[in-house]
Formats: C-alpha cells, structure tokens, sequence
C-alpha cells in the first residue's frame, strides 16, 4: 500500500504508486497520477488532471496542477506532466495548459525549482535546469536543458531560453535567449558565454574557444544574421557540432534574441 498519512485527501480516482508517500494535510485530487517514489512532504496541493513521474519531490505549500491564470480559459480538460527526479521546493505553483494552445503545461526530468518558482500555462521546460527562488514564467515559454535562472527573474510570455544559457538574477527577458549565452539586466542583455558551465560540464577548452568565435560572430562582429549564420554554417558547425545549438537559436527564434 501507499504510505498516505491519514490527515491526507485523496480522490477516489487518483492513481498512486504503492512506493510514493504522501504526507500529512496533503491533497491530491481528480485524475492524478502520482509515480513511484516519488514524495509529497506536507501541505502539498495537486489539484486534478496531472501527471506526476517517478522520484519526485514536492515541499509544503507547493500548488500543482491548478487552473491557468488565462481570461480565456473556461473550463477545458487541460494537462500538466511533470517527468522524473524533479525537486520542486515551499510555495511553487505550476498550472495546466490551455485550449488555446497545446491543453498541456510539461516539466522534464531532474530539474531545481527553488522556493516560490511560478511556471505559467502551456510552458514547456526541459531537462537538468535549475530556476531560483521567485523566479516567474509566463504562458507559453519554452526552457531547453541545462539552463540556469538566476533567482526573482521573470520571462516574458512566448519567449525561448535555450540550453546552456544563464540568465543573472532579477532579470527581465523579454527576448529570446540563445544557446549557451549568459545574460542579465532589466531588460537584459547578453554578457558573454556561459563558459564556467561549460568546464564543470568536462568540455575541452577547444570546443569552448570556438563557441567563444560564433559568439563574436553574432553578437560582436556587426554582422547581419543571415551572414552570422553563413560564417557559423560554413566555418564554424563543421569544426564544432556544438554550433548547432546557436544556429537553431538564430533560426527557430519569433521575438529575436538577448543582444
């Protein structure tokens, strides 16, 4: 059997695995999954309608699966998936999806959210990345892997924070930002490559120099973008496969990226 303390509220149609614990004055609610392992401390609220994996970790007063804060929003069956090996520390809230977009908000796997994270509807976040306390993402944001955000930032709806970046803490983006690039700054602005990162992740020092050259490409060089992405595409992806990351950040960008 689960280990449910007996203060805890559980609907009849929650889906918990017989290794999860659920703690005292816990609430899980309709059509929730909770996998195994995984803990829910004290005065953890999963509303209805989310999927929880495996080994996870939810501190008191952490609010998951609630409504979206969208005007539009009316009632719709919406989803939020939450993968393996995540912390998520005292006070985060992370809400479903909407209609209007894909119906589901998706966390990966073996991410920090410290205390007071808010991840808006529809988000879509990745894996190995660490947000800080009182860190606010809107609706619709999409967060790669590997990334850090410095603690009280906040990211503008529809926005992309790509791998490996770093974002300073009380930052406000309000732009894309690219692969591996380190930002910070109300609005914020781009302050070189993340390149303590990239040592603690063993990378040589002659794949960090050469990102270290696509960055003064776009960045410092003066170039346009279509002729950044040229150099990048014809000089530079073919001595480092890396350099695809920022080729895919330049392109696949809607609102333009931290400069």
């Amino acid at each position: 059997m689960s280990q449910i303390h007996p203060t805890a509220l559980i609907s009849p149609s929650a889906q918990i695995d017989e290794t999860a614990i659920i703690g005292p004055y816990c609430i899980v609610g309709d059509e929730v999954t909770i996998g195994a392992h995984t803990v829910l401390h004290r005065h953890v609220v999963v509303t209805k309608l989310t999927r929880i994996g495996q080994h996870n970790e939810f501190y008191q007063f952490a609010s998951i699966g609630e409504d979206p804060q969208d005007l539009k929003y009316a009632g719709e069956r919406t989803w939020l998936e939450i993968g393996d090996h995540n912390t998520v520390r005292e006070a985060c809230s992370l809400h479903r999806g909407t209609a209007q977009d894909s119906e589901l908000t998706k966390i990966g796997s073996h991410n920090l959210l410290m205390v007071n994270t808010h991840v808006a509807h529809d988000c879509v976040i990745g894996d190995h990345n660490v947000l800080a306390n009182n860190v606010g993402v809107a609706g619709h944001v999409t967060i790669g892997d590997h990334t850090i955000i410095g603690g009280n930032s906040g990211i503008h709806q529809f926005c992309t924070v790509d791998d490996y970046s770093l974002i300073g803490g009380a930052s406000l983006i309000l732009k894309d930002v690219a692969a591996f690039t380190m930002v910070s700054g109300n609005p914020a602005t781009t302050h070189g490559l993340n390149v303590e990162g990239m040592r603690r992740k063993g990378w040589s020092k002659e794949t960090i120099e050469v990102l270290r050259q696509a960055y003064r490409m776009i960045f410092r060089s003066g170039l346009t973008t279509v002729q950044a992405l040229e150099v990048l595409n014809n000089e530079l992806l073919p001595k480092e496969p890396k350099i695809q990351l920022l080729i895919d950040s330049l392109q696949k960008s809607r609102r333009g990226v931290v400069r």
